[in-house]
This record gives C-alpha cells, structure tokens and sequence, in this order.
C-alpha cells in the first residue's frame, strides 16, 4: 500500500464549493524538507484546500471537506475501513482498533490484567497511569504503520475500548472484559480508563476512546443478535447507564458504540431513545457512535431481529437514530445500501454529512491531517512500546490485582521449602492474557515464576487434568528437543528447516465466503533454522517490508519422547508422513515422523487484516494418553507445600464461542463451578495432607465451596497480564501484601437466579440481591492488620451538598500494604426500591506497619440521589447511612468498618 499523497481537487471539487487557499506544500506534509530555496518553494507552491489550512479552526476544515465529496465518497467514509479518496488526498483509514488491557492484535505490546483484573486493583490513578502507557504504546505503533503506508485494521488510533457494560450476571463470559458489577465503581474506574487513552492536549487527542456497548447489553451471547431486552426505566438510570454517563460528561468520550440487541423493541444502534434522547441529549454527546461489527445487517437478517426486511431501510433507520459508522465484518457493510436509501427518499444527505462530520472531526483531533510536528504525541518512538519501565507496571498492576480469599495463615510462604506446582493452569500462557490482548513481551508463567523466585531445584510440576474435556492448558510448543533437520552432511541437527516464498494473489471465485487466495509461488526466497516452531514476524522475509505477503514451509523429523496420542494446535496445512493431521495421532517414542507445515502469511483485502499482524505463529502439541492425575500425585509426593493453578480459561469463556461443554454455553457459563475434571483434581491433592494453595484462574465469579471449606488459602487472579507468574511468587511469599479487592460477587450458586435474558435487577449484584454468598463485593484479605476509627462526619447535610467524610486508618499489623478504603451508603427513607448499600466512595492507600493516616472522602451531591420509577434522579432527604471501612456493612469486621448517621435535608 503506499502511503497517500495530496492531490489538487479537480474542477468538479471547486464547483462543490471548496475554498481554496495558497499555501507551501511543506507546510501541509509531514516529513517535508523546509530547507529549500525561495525558488524551490515557489516551484512547489500548490493550491491547498480550506481543509489543509490548520491556522483555521478544525469546524472549518472539516466543513470544507465534507464539501468537496461526492456522495459515494461521503458513504464510503462511513465503513470502518474507511477507502482513500484520492483526488483530495484522504488517506484510507479503519477505525477499528483494541486496547482493553493493552494495544492489541498489532504485534507485541505490554499486556496488562484483564479489565476485570485492573478493576480488582480498585485505583483510579494507577489505572489512568496504565491507560496513558497504552495510549503511548498506541501512538508508537501507528506512526510507525504510518510510515510504511499502512492503513489496515489494528493500525490506527480510534480505539474501541473500554467496554463499561455493567457484569450484572456471573455467566456472561465477557464479563471478562468489564470493570465489574458496580455502576459506581464501573464509572470512575471507565473515567481514568478514558482520560489516559485520550490524553490531556487541549488541541490533540492522543487516541480516541470507545464506551460500549451502549445499552443494556451483557449476554447471553448465543442470542445476542436477535434478543430484545426489556428494561425498566428505573433499571435503566439505575444500573445499565450511569458509567456511559461519566464516560460522557466526565471523561468526554470521543466515540460510543451502540450494542447488538434489541432494547425494549429496538435494536439498540436504532434507538432513537438511547442514541438521540439520552445520548446526545441528556447527555450532550458530540462524538461518533458506531456500530458493533454486524448489528446493522442484524436489523434484516432473518435469523436475527428481523425489524426490517430491506438493507437500505435498515441503513437509513441507524444513521437517521444517529449510528454513524457502520462496522460491517463478515457481512460487510450494510452503509453501502445508503446511496439507494437518498436515490429512494429513505434518508435526506443532510444527515451523511452530519455522520460523516463527526467522523472526520475524530480523525482531526487526533491530527491525522496536519503535519506531525504539530502533534504532540507523533514523536513516540517504538522502543516505548514493552519497555522495561512498561513491563515494571504491569507486574505492579498483577500484584495490585490479586485478591486473597481465603488464608489459614499457611500464606506468606516460607523460604526454603519445596513446592508442587499442579493444576491445568499451570504453565498456561493463555490465562495471562484474557481476550482483546496483544502479544506478550515477556510471558511469565506461574510454573515460570515460582522456579525463578526459589530455583527449578524446589519446584516440581504436573498439569494433573484437563481445563476441561478435551481443552487442555499444558500445550507445548515444538521446539529443538523433538524436532530435527539434517544439515548439508546428511546429519541429524536440532531444529526446523523453514523455506520462505513470494505469494500471489488470485481473483475471487467463491462469492459465498468472500476473499481472495493466496498462494506461494515459485522457489524458495529465503530459508533458516527454527529452534523452536514459533514466528512472531511483521516483517515479510522474503521482500523485507512490514506486513507484506509471505508463505513458509516447515520441514522436520519429529521425534516424540514419549509414546501417546498427540493433539496439534496451530494453522496451516501439518502433515505426518505425508498424512494430513486433522485429528488425534498416535505415536511412538523415539520414532521419527517426517513434519511438514504450509502456511501463507496474508493480508486479507475483505476484512482488511494482515494475518502476521494479528498473531503469532506457532504449533503446539499435547500427549492426550498421559496419566496426568498419576503424574500429579507424583509430582506432590516430596513437595512441603502444593501450589494449585486451577480455574477456566479464556478459551472457553469469552464472546461468541462455538463452546458447547459441560457448564459452558457458547462463551457464557451455565454452571459457575469448577470443571469436574479439576475439581476431583484439588480433591485428590487435598487428600495427600500437604497445605495446599488454591489460586483461581476466571474472568467471572467462581462457586468454590467445597474449595473454601478445606484448602489452606485461596487467590482469585482472574486473568493478570504478563507478568502473571513474578505477582504472583512475590504475593505467595510476602515480598508484598494483597490488597486485590473484588469488583463481583462470588455465589454459592446459582440459586435464585433469573433467566440469563431477564434484564430486571431484582436479586442481582450485591446491591439486590437477598440469599447469601460465598465472597462479597469488595471482598479481599491482607497480610497484615488494618483497621478503622474515628469516622468524621456530619450531623446534618443539606440537599445539594457534596457530603466528604475523613476516617482513622491504622496498620497494626507486621507488613506494609495497600489498602482499599470503601465507602457504601444506604438510604432507608425511600418511596422507591432501592439498592441493599450503593458504592459511593473509594480510595488506595498505602500504610507503613504500625503507622495509621487518616482518609478523606468525599461524596458528589450527584451521587446522594435515588432514581424513581420513570427514572428520574431525585435528590435524597431523610436518613443517610453512611459505612466506611475495609467492605460491606454485614461481611466486614467491626474493627474493619466505621458507620454515621447524616441527617439530609
């Protein structure tokens, strides 16, 4: 692709009405030399358009562009891959984009925990520090696609992120992906999140944030395209939209995307109410809201809502409701049916170019049409990104997220005793990442970490079962001891022979599954040794240039040191023998098998994705015939202490996964125990009479009852980032003290609860529901003794007041920590339902033992409010009782927890 240059505007542009101004070329190009002679300049001096022109306010400029389109032109730029229009030199721009927990899908960058993960570290500012190192990270990358051309999807800066959905259910398998149950805590937390990615230049964003999915959307995912959720009012303002609120008001988020489902009988990117009522008119919004990918062809699809049967009609409903970009995926772009919907009177232009304005100002903001100099944030360089000061932060960012459950005092470990590693979650590198993860810089393991923290020496390990069935976690990459080439004497050598070709590109043929082949062509270009069948490369081998096209053949004697029947794990065409593998094989030990793999690295036109961006290549394999629950006991049998990394994985929850188990449901949960394979695992450990130390590996709530009951210490880690392994060896052994505190609600069960689809909160989250759990909201234990006295606060308030509240925090115990300060308040002279306790309030303090501080917080008037039944908020007078302390009032110690009495008036 090669980089775009402007164009003069053709004679037609100038009729449209595009003013024109006379301006050096090198002052509207970046990389410009400006060091010419008066003659050199006045040869290269060119008429520029209005919109080139940054002495002019960017309203303008954009005007002037939106001007000089064509309607097609117009349309097109309403596609998430939005095309170049050349003859005004607009360069072709897709605005999707990931960073949840890190830039994702765009080579390697420094992964962070899980969304679910930052929100158990309960900081705002430590969670707007990790945003900006996104953004950072963001702005090195793109500039460097920018230079070599590169306008695919994950190379730019609009990025979709963060999903500030509300986990009001345990099942739904991208809870994940969320800052918890709480609306509160999901606002503050979204509002740091936003304000770090975006930056705080007063004419620059640094990147453009995403709140989605707006509204009411949190599974299940099976149904998602054609559900209709209806929802209370009261719901509504109470639950479902206070965090896009602040992402608005508070944080002015650049961009909203609208969800997939139907909201009381509208589809949600449809919905006058959501987007033109409440969007942009409680709320003020003035950014671009798009589509999730597909949910404008859910508007016909016949397998989905089905409220229309016409394309064009369904375009011109989402844009009239205010949706203006349309991310299209496998269906492509409904938007392209817009030119139909005006030819036909569906929709007049005027509201395109009101879609396309808000989407071109998005893309002024973040600079894209002025010289790099001007940007602040352009000069990033690459080396930022997975720097070693990155990678500091996000092993603090794991510590920070771990939560201790449970601890009958076998936690901190002692040095110098001898530690079984057992569980599927093991050696598991994909439970480090979650989803919507980049590639890691350096992945530690818990394996990993606990061998460097007390030497391989003490460590012994065995995955012990399944995660469950037939998804395994102890896949093991090939690598120089089973794999072998011969070298140019005909000896046996370690290693892969891998070969590179060029690729050519065919014409589409199979209209039914749209794209275009790739094939490798010719001989060889270039050929190496892998030691290990693993390629992380965004560079083409065989012309050099980033991203280009590629194929590779890996040749190898496999030789397996074990007898077994083998799974492979890994794309491309595998052949044993000359077999192709498309399912378990049997080997013999010592047995060489002849390797081949064929795989093209292709960019794909359609979606507009590289293939070698995405990912990394690799094959794995796992011997499915082992007696892992034998090797377990075996591995346990020296052991002082056992160490049991168990859990789920991303793999089987997440979004829309063809996931069809046991207590898994297409990405969502049906049951929130563990696996029975692991279970019966942790029960025969147990049985061995050695202190076992349980850590959970979920992105949602586990129903560890039996677990609670009999193992020694609990760590719930969700899914912590890369730097998984070192947080957690650190916390095990007490060279820092938890202070994680949960953002959900761990049940007993699922007793109680509604249909997944039943949107109404009754008996929901900790703010509604009425039987008994296992680990509340806000739950976590510490290494040492912290305490609370002395609540300062007032007698009286009056309505309107912002209420600030100070309190006495003392470490009495032995180890310095953090320490989450939680303030909950209940409002018990109500006409109207409210929540049992509401998260008004919070803060992390760090507390040297024997020492004590005293906290202030203080209350928004906005938040001493209750909603009514239409969904008003009503300032609240009566009684106000007020909680301070360690968590919950009703699951924290009385020396843990402060209360008051504020009479509002």
């Amino acid at each position: 692709m090669k980089q775009m240059m402007f164009v003069p505007p053709t004679a037609n542009a100038v009729k449209k009405g595009l003013a024109i101004t006379v301006l050096p070329i090198a002052l509207m190009l970046s990389g410009c030399s400006q060091s010419q002679s008066p003659a050199s300049q006045a040869e290269q001096r060119v008429q520029q358009p209005e919109y080139m022109n940054t002495a002019l306010p960017m309203e303008t400029r954009v005007k002037a562009l939106i001007d000089s389109m064509t309607l097609e032109e117009k349309i097109a730029q309403m596609y998430n891959d939005a095309p170049a229009i050349e003859r005004l030199g607009v360069p072709a721009y897709d605005y999707w984009n990931e960073a949840l927990h890190g830039v994702a899908r765009a080579g390697e960058a420094t992964v962070f925990p899980q969304a679910i993960g930052m929100a158990a570290m309960w900081d705002r500012e430590f969670l707007n520090d990790i945003a900006t190192v996104i953004s950072d990270e963001g702005r090195a990358k793109h500039h460097a696609f920018k230079a070599q051309g590169i306008s695919y999807r994950y190379a730019g800066l609009t990025y979709w992120s963060p999903n500030i959905n509300i986990f009001r259910d345990p099942r739904w398998g991208r809870g994940q992906e969320t800052y918890g149950e709480d609306p509160y805590l999901t606002g503050e937390l979204g509002v740091a999140f936003i304000n770090g990615l975006q930056g705080d230049d007063d004419t620059y964003l640094k990147t453009a944030a995403t709140a989605k999915h707006f509204a009411v959307h949190n599974g299940p995912e099976i149904t998602r395209h054609s559900d209709n959720y209806v929802v209370s009012d009261k719901d509504l303002y109470e639950t479902y939209l206070p965090a896009f609120e602040k992402a608005v008001v508070d944080a002015d988020v650049e961009a909203v995307m609208c969800a997939y489902n139907r909201v009381n009988g509208m589809p949600a990117c449809g919905s006058d109410m959501l987007l033109k009522d409440i969007l942009r008119g409680k709320y003020a919004f003035d950014g671009h809201v798009m589509s999730d990918c597909g949910a404008i062809a859910d508007f016909y699809d016949r397998k989905a809502h089905a409220s229309t049967r016409s394309p064009a009609a369904a375009a011109a409903w989402a844009v009239k409701s205010g949706t203006d970009l349309n991310c299209g995926v496998g269906t492509l772009s409904s938007f392209a049916n817009l030119s139909f919907a005006v030819q036909k009177g569906f929709i007049d232009e005027s509201l395109i170019d009101q879609a396309v304005t808000r989407l071109f100002m998005t893309r002024f903001k973040l600079g894209m049409f002025d010289p790099d100099s001007n940007v602040p944030y352009s000069s990033i360089p690459m080396d930022n990104v997975g720097s070693a000061d990155h990678l500091a932060m996000t092993q603090k960012a794991s510590e920070k997220s771990l939560v201790l459950l449970k601890n009958n005092g076998v936690l901190p470990l002692k040095s110098g005793i001898k530690v079984a590693v057992i569980g599927p979650n093991g050696d598991n590198q994909d439970v480090l990442l979650g989803n919507y993860n980049g590639l890691p810089v350096n992945p530690v393991t818990v394996l990993d970490g606990i061998e460097h923290a007390i030497g391989a020496d003490n460590v012994t390990y065995a995955p012990g079962s399944a995660l469950i069935a037939d998804i395994y976690g102890h896949w093991q990459t090939l690598d120089s001891s089973v794999i072998f080439h011969r070298d140019a004497h005909g000896t046996l050598q370690p290693g892969a022979t891998v070969e590179y070709f060029a690729v050519e590109r065919g014409k589409m043929t199979n209209f039914a599954h749209p794209h275009f082949p790739a094939t490798m062509s010719g001989s060889a270009q270039v050929s190496e040794i892998l030691n290990e069948l693993t390629i992380r490369n965004m560079h083409s081998p065989v012309s050099g240039k980033m991203l280009d096209d590629y194929g590779m053949v890996v040749s190898a004697e496999l030789v397996p040191k074990a007898t077994g029947e083998y799974l492979f794990d890994g794309n491309g065409d595998i052949t044993l023998d000359g077999k192709p593998v498309d399912g378990p094989v049997t080997l013999k030990a010592g047995q060489p098998y002849s390797l081949q793999i064929k795989h093209t690295f292709a960019t794909d036109p359609v979606s507009n994705t590289a293939d070698n961006l995405l990912r990394e290549w690799q094959l794995r394999w796992v011997n499915t015939s082992t007696e892992l629950l034998a090797e377990a006991k075996k591995a346990a049998k020296d052991a002082d202490v056992i160490v049991m990394a168990v859990g789920i994985s991303p793999r089987i929850e997440g979004e829309e996964m063809p996931v069809k188990l046991d207590g898994f449901n297409y990405g969502d949960r049906s049951s929130i125990a563990l696996p029975a394979e692991q279970q019966a695992l942790i029960k025969a450990m147990y049985k061995l009479g050695k202190p076992v130390v349980l850590v959970n590996f979920s992105g949602s709530a586990m129903a560890l009852n039996w677990e609670d009951k009999h193992v020694d210490a609990i760590v719930q880690a969700f899914y912590p980032g890369e730097a998984t392994g070192t947080a957690l060896a650190r916390v095990l052994w007490g060279d820092v003290s938890p202070s994680g505190r949960l953002p959900v609600t761990f049940y007993h069960n699922l007793d109680g609860f509604a249909q997944f689809e039943d949107y109404d909160m009754t008996n929901r989250t900790y703010r509604y529901f009425e039987g008994d759990v296992l680990y509340p909201f806000g739950y976590g234990l510490s290494y040492t003794d912290m305490q609370y006295s002395a609540l300062q606060a007032p007698s009286s308030l009056a309505t309107g007041n912002d209420l600030s509240v100070s309190v006495t925090l003392k470490n009495a115990g032995e180890f310095d920590a953090e320490q989450v300060t939680q303030l909950y308040v209940h409002m018990p002279d109500v006409p109207v339902r409210t929540p049992n306790v509401s998260l008004k309030g919070f803060t992390r303090s760090a507390v040297v033992s024997g020492e004590q501080m005293s906290v202030t917080l203080t209350v928004p008037a906005d938040e001493l409010v209750y909603i009514d039944e239409q969904g008003n908020k009503v300032p609240y007078t009566g009684k106000l009782e007020v909680y301070v302390g360690d968590g919950q009032p009703g699951f924290t110690e009385k020396t843990k927890l402060t209360q008051a009495v504020v009479m509002v008036n």
